[in-house]
């Protein structure tokens, strides 16, 4: 018989069984070991979730700030990863009235922030607020850092309901005025 009809073969006499081997038989009082395999399946999912807009925060007269809390901010991590670390920013634009023209505009660099202490977490980690109180408020003229998770595995997730200043120059002019807060999680 030729060499390759022998390896072929042998190969098909050694080919694995589609069926689990049996564990065997075990003497008395001898532990019997059986492997066991599952699979913990995760969503790929990190998410953010802002309350639904227009949120008003009050008012006040020129020269002097106009504060309130923006509500709830929910990060949600369901990737199931071994390092489970994550930071939610936050930017805003500039706000306005009426036509928007210079005299009816303020600058996001008079729009403060400040996170507080997370309402609510969940899983394991060490769960970072942005800015922990009103000393600590940043400027939203550019992305700042409004919450992140450090360290931890696992799904998570964190609660917080920053504050909102806006500093009303001297010079601005009465009316309704508008702008975004934006809020991303990476």
């Amino acid at each position: 018989m030729p060499a390759a009809a022998v390896a072929i073969g042998a190969a098909l006499m050694v080919a694995p069984s589609a069926t689990p081997a049996e564990a065997g038989t075990c003497a008395a009082s001898t532990t019997c070991p059986t492997t066991v395999t599952f699979t913990v399946t995760a969503s790929d999912s990190l998410t953010i979730a802002v309350p639904d807009g227009p949120v008003a925060i009050g008012g006040n007269t020129p020269g002097n700030p106009a504060t309130g809390q923006l509500g709830l901010i929910t990060v949600s991590d369901q990737r199931a990863a071994l390092t489970a670390t994550w930071t939610a920013t936050v930017s805003a634009t500039s706000f306005t009235t009426g036509g928007g023209t210079a005299a009816e505009t303020i600058l996001n660099s008079a729009v403060q922030y400040w996170s507080g202490t997370a309402t609510a977490t969940s899983g394991t980690g060490t769960f970072v607020p942005g800015q922990l109180n009103a000393a600590a408020a940043v400027t939203l003229d550019q992305p700042r850092t409004a919450f992140s998770k450090t360290t931890g595995s696992g799904s998570n997730s964190a609660t917080w309901n920053p504050t909102l200043i806006v500093n009303i120059p001297a010079q601005a002019v009465a009316g309704s005025y508008t702008g975004t807060v934006s809020h991303l999680v990476a």
